[in-house]
């Protein structure tokens, strides 16, 4: 480690008010970003032992020589331009070094042996892996999980707490659950975080102050359940999401120094990592991402999370070929580029387009967004609307489309089953915060967000063949087909306009 005397801080910009048709999405604001020497750990679970033993070490790697070639296997949504990165070498290397690796490969196959030529950087960080990526998202492996039995199956706190969330007096379990089911987090996870940091699942007499700030983000803005894991999942996300966008390989711990995120790390311990550093001390930091910190508890709750794991990423992931989300022969303005699915931070995973008006502003549409692909609808309310593509009622399964902004009149019904093109209900400013009446809409497969640009433009948003590109900042970006550009825009300008030119077959 060293101190770094100048570290680039992340930042996310945001348009908001002052910016036509521009959306959030439907949680409270957040706080600044909390730093480390002003965030305070709160009292621990029972799993914390009262007298702290000392900061755990964690092995180290040899210092390679340049383009060395070191053993690795592929782990869940591997792509060639994330590996590139955090092994500081290029793709053409790693190709040049594995032939057999098609050069149009999206995603690599979990578990394949290959070798990558490696160029060392000093301070790498810990190897220890602390989850997989397929129990960090709201995917497959949560089908069975039962959250209300769970918590009611324990002793602690949660079991009996309640909130009024979003007009709706809820039990702890049913705001992990509405948390998980927003940023499609594991709700394992996030039962795993509460008892670590509150002892949630295993305490009945804790103070006040701890059903407060249960996960120990001390900020009044913060206060209660339902914001306290509101913020911590948009931290969770940013980082997951970061790493897999190579955007985040780097850690700057409280004292200063510098952490390289170790190169065979997988998305879901990075973003554990950017955590606890965002909230800790550096030696609690430590004790957090060592096998006897948040790992133990995991453990303890819910089994070895190592066993019999099941990636959810296959192998040359590709996206179902996709229409844009409104009539034939209409034209609408492309309003926001990439910017966040769900939440303040990345994944990048959203686009938004707003419809014709004679002014700006929420007003009413009678204009029809429409279902960029077949899908079964698996919700429906308060503005979103979530297309299952599989048809299999479970948006953590397979493809999804998730709209949002959705008028309530005219919005397309839970379980309905819509053709290509079929109406899915009128853009509008419901659901979140929204400046001008328009539609967000963003992907996810399995549980996990894909991006709207791809992976370096692996997998980027496909409508009609306009391809999505990200700005040079959050909402800004394009769509291109062939030499075609449209910019987004919230002013709805000529440059912002895109017209569907598909015939007209789709039933309405």
């Amino acid at each position: 480690m060293i101190r770094k005397r100048q570290f680039a801080a992340h930042s996310i910009i945001l348009l908001l008010a002052l910016l036509l048709s521009a959306c959030v999405s439907p949680e409270t604001t957040l706080a600044p970003e909390i730093k480390a020497e002003q965030a305070q750990s709160l009292p621990a679970g029972a799993a914390t032992p009262e007298i702290l033993l000392p900061a755990p070490t964690f092995p180290s790697r040899p210092r390679y020589s340049p383009a060395e070639l070191v053993d690795y296997t592929v782990q869940c949504g591997d792509t060639l331009p994330n590996l590139a990165a955090r092994f500081n070498t290029s793709i053409e290397q790693i190709q040049e070094a594995n032939s057999f690796i098609p050069l149009s490969a999206t995603t690599l196959p979990p578990g394949m042996p290959m070798k990558i030529p490696i160029y060392y950087l000093p301070f790498w960080g810990s190897p220890y892996q602390i989850l997989p990526d397929s129990l960090f998202v709201n995917g497959p492996s949560q089908r069975d999980f039962d959250t209300s039995g769970f918590v009611n199956s324990h002793p602690g706190w949660l079991k009996g707490y309640t909130s009024y969330v979003s007009d709706v007096n809820r039990s702890g379990a049913e705001i992990v659950d509405l948390v998980a089911r927003n940023f499609s987090l594991s709700p394992r996870l996030l039962l795993a975080l509460l008892e670590y940091k509150a002892g949630a699942l295993s305490q009945t007499d804790v103070e006040p102050e701890v059903q407060d700030y249960p996960l120990g983000v001390k900020e009044w803005r913060q206060k209660g359940l339902f914001l306290q894991l509101t913020y911590v999942a948009n931290l969770l996300n940013d980082g997951y999401y970061r790493f897999r966008q190579s955007r985040l390989l780097e850690l700057e711990h409280s004292d200063g120094t510098l952490e390289r995120v170790d190169p065979w790390q997988n998305a879901a311990t990075v973003s554990l990592q950017n955590y606890f550093n965002t909230l800790l001390e550096y030696d609690d930091y430590l004790r957090a991402i060592s096998p006897e910190g948040f790992a133990r508890i995991y453990q303890d709750l819910f089994g070895d999370p190592w066993q019999d794991i099941q990636p959810h990423i296959p192998v040359s992931l590709v996206q179902p070929e996709f229409i844009l989300p409104f009539e034939p022969g209409e034209v609408w303005a492309y309003t926001g580029g990439p910017h966040t699915a769900y939440g303040r931070l990345e994944p990048y995973a959203a686009i938004d387009f707003a419809p014709p008006s004679v002014g700006s502003g929420c007003l009413p549409s009678d204009i029809w967004a429409t279902a960029v692909a077949p899908g079964t609808v698996v919700r429906s309310g308060d503005g979103e609307v979530m297309l299952d593509l599989d048809n299999d009622g479970d948006e953590r399964t397979g493809w999804n489309i998730f709209y949002l902004h959705v008028a309530t009149e005219g919005r397309a019904q839970l379980g309905a089953i819509l053709r290509q093109g079929e109406r899915v209900g009128h853009p509008s400013c419901e659901g979140g915060q929204s400046t001008g009446t328009h539609v967000h809409i963003a992907r996810k497969y399995n549980g996990e967000w894909i991006p709207s640009e791809g992976y370096q433009g692996i997998m980027a948003f496909n409508l009609e063949g306009w391809i999505a590109h990200n700005g040079s900042r959050v909402y800004l970006g394009t769509l291109t087909r062939n030499s075609q550009v449209v910019t987004a825009c919230t002013c709805s300008n000529a440059a912002s306009f895109i017209q569907s030119d598909r015939p007209v077959t789709a039933q309405k």
